[in-house]
């Protein structure tokens, strides 16, 4: 895999939308205002919007080329070291026609985004090239009143200053989406999110001893769009890897995650894996619904007890979040409850 350079101050990144067209709408703009002045003077780095990214969207759903467009051009410039994704949403796979593969890995570069985003990761995963699930525009950089200090320690930790090894602790504190939400809207910019401390961090599922491997995954309510197409990986593409799962805001039944762990099983990618990480569920009413049905699918029905599968950790709809480098060689030790990225983030 390429790893891309890390940022430095004075570069320009570029904002694209590359699902949900939710950053030019009206009510959504003052996201971005965060996040560029954050991105500005916090991080010292120039801000490049791209043609399309604000166009809306009713545009965009109905111009997936469009986002394409901007994706492309983004790594075809040369001012341009990093991209970060607006927002998720639900049909960026609809971009794979319009992807120029040989443009990523010609061009390597930062890439971040998560959620629906977790398409364009397995299409930088399929050219070569290492990116980042994490770090949006409107959910991260444009935090109300501060990115809280867990996120920024691993945006800085990953994209600015990679270390030789860099633990991936537990987030001392969980903040309640399900029942403490804060709205976008201008009229809440000055209300900070309200964590609470983290009583139970990495819990072991299952499964003991070592696991390493390269990081490969992302949301799994993605994955029955990727199934069948030419991003997603046969059985050996699988070999050795340390798969990462996390599940949408949505209220994901824990009957359709039997059936997407089922199809992953039938596939035979928990024959082949080193490990599975299991994100914080969004929803707080799942977390012990869900750790069910990951020992049912997998140490039951796929026979598989002895895998290690470390639940509760911090990526993707639940935050605080951190940075997972899709590619990178990670360990995950399951008798002390450990993750830790045996190679710097970027180059």
């Amino acid at each position: 895999m390429i790893k891309p350079k890390h940022l430095c101050p004075g570069d320009t990144i570029a904002i694209v939308s590359l699902s949900a067209g939710t950053l030019g709408e009206s009510w959504a703009i003052h996201k971005l205002h965060i996040a560029r002045q954050r991105l500005e003077q916090d991080y010292r780095l120039k801000v490049k919007v791209m043609p399309n990214a604000l166009k809306g969207r009713q545009y965009l759903y109905e111009h997936p080329e469009a986002r394409a467009a901007d994706w492309m051009q983004a790594f075809r410039d040369p001012e341009v070291k990093a991209i970060f994704n607006a927002i998720g949403g639900d049909d960026t796979i609809r971009l794979l026609p319009y992807v120029d593969f040989d443009v990523i890995r010609q061009n390597p570069k930062i890439f971040t985004g998560f959620s629906d985003t977790t398409s364009n990761h397995f299409m930088m995963h399929k050219a070569g090239v290492m990116s980042y699930y994490g770090a949006t525009i409107m959910t991260n950089f444009s935090e109300y009143v501060k990115i809280n200090d867990y996120t920024a320690k691993a945006i800085w930790d990953t994209l600015f200053e990679p270390k030789p090894e860099l633990e991936i602790p537990s987030a001392p504190y969980w903040y309640d989406d399900e029942d403490e939400k804060i709205w976008w809207s201008e009229e809440n910019v000055n209300t900070q999110r309200q964590y609470h401390p983290e009583l139970v961090g990495y819990e072991l599922l299952q499964g003991s001893g070592v696991a390493e491997g390269e990081l490969l995954g992302g949301c799994i309510d993605v994955f029955p769009e990727l199934i069948g197409t030419p991003l997603w990986p046969d059985k050996e593409g699988w070999r050795g890897k340390l798969l990462f799962v996390e599940t949408s805001e949505e209220d994901l039944p824990e009957e359709y995650l039997t059936w997407y762990l089922r199809g992953l099983a039938a596939q035979g990618i928990f024959d082949v894996i080193s490990g599975i990480l299991v994100g914080k569920p969004a929803r707080r009413s799942k977390y012990e619904p869900y750790k069910a049905v990951w020992r049912k699918v997998v140490g039951f029905e796929a026979g598989r007890s002895d895998l290690p599968i470390l639940y509760n950790v911090n990526f993707g709809h639940a935050e605080p979040i951190g940075v997972l480098p899709i590619g990178a060689r990670c360990r995950l030790d399951a008798e002390h409850k450990t993750l830790t990225l045996l190679e710097p983030a970027t180059a």
